[in-house]
């Protein structure tokens, strides 16, 4: 999968390809208090902010 990720980045723009490097996606778990099920919320977030987004209720 890695290998995939790193080869859709193709840009002549090496500036763009510098800043896309800086954004991840984030997947965070949530549970249901009344079925207990889980769901999943996902973002894509840049690298800085992704404490604060796994730190949200």
């Amino acid at each position: 999968m890695a290998k995939a990720a790193k080869t859709a980045i193709k840009s002549k723009d090496a500036k763009s390809v510098a800043e896309s490097k800086n954004w991840t996606k984030v997947v965070r778990a949530i549970r249901n208090p009344k079925s207990g099920a889980y769901t999943f919320k996902e973002a894509i977030v840049h690298k800085d902010k992704v404490k604060d987004f796994l730190a949200q209720k």
